[in-house]
C-alpha cells in the first residue's frame, strides 16, 4: 500500500508505508469511510488463518467484503494512536497473492501495468496499478521481485477474483506461469515509528538499515518469513509474509511480545489521513485514476490501457477539512451553490481531532479555497486542504 509519494497498503493491498493501496487498498471501509459490507450470515463469510486468534483477544468481527474480520479490539483511537505513537499490527491476510514466473513474466507484467515493473530487482517492490482497457482500474496493487523471473503481487481482498480472471485472460502468448497463492501466506502488517526496533529485537535481519520497498527473507521469533519495507498507516512499518500454517502461531508470539493488535476501523483512519486512496472509494473502474495525486505510477511505455491513461481526467481529488460534522462517502460537495463534486472517503481524524474527507471534484471547481459538503439536506462549510492531512515525523 510508503514514502515513495504514494500506500497499499494492500492496499486494502500492500503499500510502501508513504505509498497507497495495498493494494493495501482492500483494508476497511467505515467510522465514516469505513462500511460493512452487508448482511451476510456468518457461516457463508470466509475466515483468515488468524480467526481464532481474534476471537482470544475479545476483538469485535464485522463482516467485510465476504470476510469476518476483526474492526476493533481495544477500540479504533487507542488502536490508531497506538500505531501513530508506537507500534500496532494488523491481520491483512485477507489479501491476494498472485505469484508469476518464467522467462514471460516480465513481459506480462510490463503489458498489464503502467509502473515499469523492468526497474525492480530481486529484493525490491513497487506500488503499481492493473488498467481496465476501457477506463479506470481493475485494481490496485503491490508487485514484489523474489528473484530471477519471479514475481509476487499483492491485490485488493475484495477484488481477488476478478484480478485472477482479468490477468488469466490476458496471459496467451506469454510463457509466463500464473498461480494464486491466497490461502498460502498470512500477511500481518506491523506499523508505527518503532515497528522497526521492536521487530529488530525478534529476527536474524537487520530490520533498522532495511530500505523502504525492500523484501527479503528472515527468521522472526523461530518463524520463517519475508519482511517488506511496506504499509498503508503513513507510518513506518513491515508487512510480514508467512506460510498458513504458522501463521497463529506467528501472531500469538508477537502479541505476547507486547505489539497491540488493530483492526480495520483504525486501519482506515490511518490511511485516510495518510491521504491514501482505497480502491472502491477513490479508485474504481469508473474513476480516472489520473484524478488523484499519483501520475508517479505511470511510466512512458505501451501498456494495456494506455489510450484511456493518456486522457485527461475530468475530476480531481482534493482533501477537505470540516471543523464539527463528519461526511461520509457519497455525500454532494457544493461550491456557489452547485453540485461539483461527491465525497469519497471521510472521518474524524483521532489525530488532528476534527473531520477530514476526501472527495472527487470538477477540475474546473478543484482549485477554490472553500467549498460546502452537504448532509442530510444542510450545507456545512469545508476548508480545501492539501493532501495527506498528516505526515510521519
Amino acid at each position: 500500500m510508503a514514502p515513495d509519494p504514494r500506500k497499499v497498503g494492500l492496499r486494502e493491498g500492500a503499500q510502501a508505508s508513504g505509498a497507497p493501496g495495498h493494494a493495501m487498498g482492500a483494508t476497511c471501509r467505515g467510522h465514516g469511510s469505513f462500511r460493512y459490507s452487508g448482511a451476510v450470515e456468518n457461516q457463508n463469510l470466509k475466515r483468515t488463518p488468524l480467526h481464532a486468534a481474534h476471537l482470544r483477544a475479545g476483538a469485535r468481527m464485522v463482516p467485510f467484503g465476504g470476510w469476518d474480520m476483526p474492526v476493533q479490539y481495544a477500540g479504533l483511537k487507542a488502536e490508531h494512536q497506538a500505531v501513530r505513537e508506537n507500534v500496532g499490527m494488523f491481520d491483512v491476510s485477507h489479501m491476494g497473492q498472485f505469484r508469476f514466473r518464467g522467462p514471460g513474466a516480465l513481459d506480462f507484467l510490463q503489458h498489464v501495468t503502467p509502473n515499469d515493473v523492468s526497474k525492480l530487482k530481486p529484493g525490491r517492490a513497487h506500488y503499481n496499478w492493473l488498467p481496465a482497457e476501457e477506463g479506470g482500474l481493475v485494481d490496485d496493487i503491490y508487485i514484489y521481485q523474489a528473484g530471477e523471473q519471479d514475481y509476487l503481487m499483492v491485490v485488493n481482498a475484495g477484488n481477488i477474483a476478478k484480478d485472477w480472471a482479468h490477468l488469466q485472460a490476458l496471459a496467451a502468448g506469454y510463457d509466463v506461469q500464473m498461480t494464486d497463492e491466497s490461502d498460502d501466506w498470512v500477511l500481518i502488517a506491523v506499523q508505527g515509528p518503532k515497528a522497526a526496533a521492536t521487530l529488530n529485537e525478534f529476527t536474524d535481519a537487520d530490520l533498522l538499515t532495511a530500505k523502504r520497498n525492500s523484501f527479503f527473507p528472515g527468521r522472526l521469533l523461530d518463524h520463517d518469513v519475508f519482511f517488506a519495507r511496506t504499509g498503508y498507516t503513513g507510518e513506518d512499518g513491515f508487512e510480514v509474509f508467512v506460510k498458513a500454517p504458522e501463521g497463529e502461531a506467528l501472531w500469538d508470539a508477537l502479541l505476547a511480545s507486547g505489539i497491540a493488535p488493530a483492526g480495520l476501523g483504525a486501519r482506515d483512519t490511518l490511511r485516510l489521513e495518510a491521504g491514501f486512496p482505497l480502491y472502491g472509494h477513490e479508485f474504481s473502474e469508473n474513476i480516472h485514476p489520473l484524478s488523484s495525486t499519483y501520475s508517479w505510477v505511470v511510466k512512458d511505455k505501451p501498456y494495456l490501457g494506455r489510450t484511456k491513461m493518456d486522457e485527461a481526467p475530468r475530476q480531481k481529488l482534493i482533501g477537505l477539512k470540516l471543523d464539527k460534522i463528519p461526511v461520509r462517502e457519497g455525500y454532494p460537495v457544493m461550491l456557489g451553490g452547485e453540485n461539483v463534486g461527491v465525497v469519497t472517503s471521510g472521518s474524524t481524524s483521532p489525530t488532528l481531532g476534527h473531520p477530514i474527507a476526501m472527495a472527487l471534484v470538477d477540475v474546473d471547481a478543484a482549485d477554490a479555497s472553500a467549498f460546502e459538503v452537504e448532509v442530510r439536506g444542510k450545507r456545512h462549510p469545508a476548508e480545501r486542504t492539501e493532501l495527506p492531512f498528516y505526515k510521519a515525523k
